[in-house]
């Protein structure tokens, strides 16, 4: 699938370090939404090589089933991914429940919902599969 040549209704900030995204003040997020996430996920992590992504989630209170997953795809290549100010009608959904946990100030950092010490890190990205990631002309794509 093409990468989107505009990011149009995504606003992409700094914090700390980490690219913040938000898709405005939107409540309820569709296909068309996720998917433009997805682009930006895309252009974040493989054009500007930020291994710590955020999403805004302050006005947000119903996601697509996919939401989750995505991020967890970004997860498992070993990306940092927070959520900034989730509604709790998201913070009670059992996806999130079980794999974020709460940092400071409103921020919930994913996790793998297991002990740190006995996580697996074998999917995780060498800086060679990185660069060769970066150099595609097309979008991510799972390789193994």
């Amino acid at each position: 699938m093409a990468e989107r040549k505009s990011l149009e209704g995504l606003t992409l900030s700094d914090h700390d370090g980490t690219r913040l995204m938000k898709l405005g003040d939107m409540e309820i997020w569709d296909g068309a939404d996720l998917s433009l996430l997805r682009d930006g996920l895309n252009h974040v992590i493989l054009n500007e090589k930020r291994r710590s992504v955020a999403i805004d989630m302050s006005c947000v209170k119903y996601v697509p089933s996919g939401f989750f997953g995505m991020l967890f795809d970004w997860f498992d290549k070993g990306i940092g991914v927070r959520l900034f100010a989730p509604q709790e009608r998201v913070t009670q959904m059992l996806w999130f429940r079980q794999f974020f946990v709460a940092d400071v100030d409103g921020w919930y950092d994913l996790h793998r919902g297991i002990p740190l010490e006995e996580q697996d890190t074998a999917d995780e990205w060498t800086p060679e599969e990185w660069e060769a990631q970066h150099e595609r002309k097309t979008p991510f794509a799972t390789t193994r």
